[in-house]
């Protein structure tokens, strides 16, 4: 009860106030009722046991985000789905996906489709949950912080702290929630963030010379080149073999059809390699490659491609030594990002998340019509 107790100052427990529910309405085009009474519950689920000595959940479920929404009894305690078998308040679901609304993934690629949002709600969900367990806190300076890079982002004419009347006019005018749950959803963020921190600084991954001179080679490494792109290898060797039987062929066919013929620019072979998804094999052939000749198909992003070498410079081996340091810490940082990727991944397998129905099925906007109709019939 004590941790359930300091858990309801610091974060909203069902996130139902009435600016949620102004800002879910502009979501969905819906309006919805304001001021909808909301309970938070002081016992959500028994203590679970451990699934593995990595996951210790230490008492209930707790909220990801938020401070202590009004108290009531007139609305029963809901849940949508369940991690490690502890079932997951409706009002975290709500906190989460208003945050990833309002400020998007910031730990992966966007969701463009309704299904990637709910897997990126249940993924920050998951991370939220892992981060109560390690006890992981965000002071208020922090939080305070980030407000005010977003603030003098968004140039505003007050200060924030001093002038809290226009602070909690403009976060209502800009996203519809109160300033209070504007501020608990980066909360949210940054403790996810400290999680993500706190895996990856938790391992040493070990890096090769080897490794580090590659990664200076494919970046110092600098090639220009121009290519065709066909869909079918065929094509492309069809092509490239006329090519290089008229040396004329080239220029005749740019000139017929200027569109296809594409020219990255004067890129470091790791621009061509992560943007055009060049193997990077084939870059490294390029390199040796005379100016003026056309390299065979290869697959880039789409397809395959026929490139003809206008220019290159080799990196030079001499200068590595200077950077060598640089180059260490970027393949460690890669590393650990690999390492959080893959430590998620089991994280994910170990929780067994289960996802009711009423959110499986059509996400955030079923949970917010149901509560409106439960408001029209009080």
């Amino acid at each position: 009860m004590k941790y359930c107790n300091r858990l309801r100052k610091r974060h909203l427990f069902l996130a139902l106030v009435s600016g949620l529910f102004l800002f879910i309405s502009n979501l969905y085009s819906e309006e919805i009722s304001q001021n909808l009474p909301v309970q938070s519950s002081p016992q959500t689920a028994s203590q679970p046991q451990p699934r593995e000595p990595q996951i210790q959940p230490q008492t209930e479920l707790q909220p990801p985000a938020g401070s202590a929404a009004e108290d009531t009894a007139s609305v029963p305690q809901r849940f949508v789905g369940e991690l490690f078998g502890v079932p997951v308040p409706e009002g975290n679901y709500f906190v989460v996906n208003a945050a990833i609304t309002v400020f998007g993934n910031r730990f992966g690629p966007q969701p463009k489709t309704a299904e990637e949002k709910e897997n990126c709600i249940w993924d920050q969900l998951l991370l939220s949950y892992e981060a109560f367990r390690r006890g992981i806190n965000v002071p208020e300076e922090e939080v305070r912080q980030e407000v005010e890079k977003i603030l003098k982002q968004e140039k505003v004419q007050f200060e924030y702290k001093t002038d809290k009347e226009a602070y909690e006019k403009w976060v209502r005018e800009k996203i519809n929630v109160s300033s209070t749950l504007f501020e608990n959803m980066i909360w949210h963020l940054l403790q996810i963030e400290k999680l993500r921190q706190q895996v990856m600084e938790s391992v040493e991954p070990a890096v090769s010379e080897k490794e580090a001179i590659e990664e200076f080679i494919k970046e110092y490494n600098t090639l220009s080149v121009e290519l065709i792109r066909f869909d079918e290898k065929k094509e492309a060797e069809k092509f490239y073999k006329s090519a290089r039987r008229n040396a004329k062929l080239w220029e005749e066919q740019k000139a017929k059809r200027p569109d296809e013929f594409k020219r990255p620019g004067f890129v470091s072979c790791e621009f061509l390699i992560d943007i055009w998804k060049f193997p990077k094999e084939d870059c490294t052939m390029m390199m040796k490659e005379k100016i003026g000749s056309i390299y065979k198909p290869f697959p880039i992003y789409k397809g395959f491609a026929v490139a003809k070498i206008l220019e290159k410079r080799p990196a030079e081996k001499k200068e590595f030594k200077k950077v060598k340091d640089s180059y260490y810490e970027q393949i460690k940082r890669r590393k650990r990002y690999e390492i959080l990727g893959k430590w998620f991944e089991d994280l994910k397998q170990q929780a067994k998340i289960k996802i009711y129905p009423a959110t499986t099925n059509s996400s955030a906007d079923v949970l917010v019509k149901e509560r409106k109709e439960e408001a029209k019939n009080e």
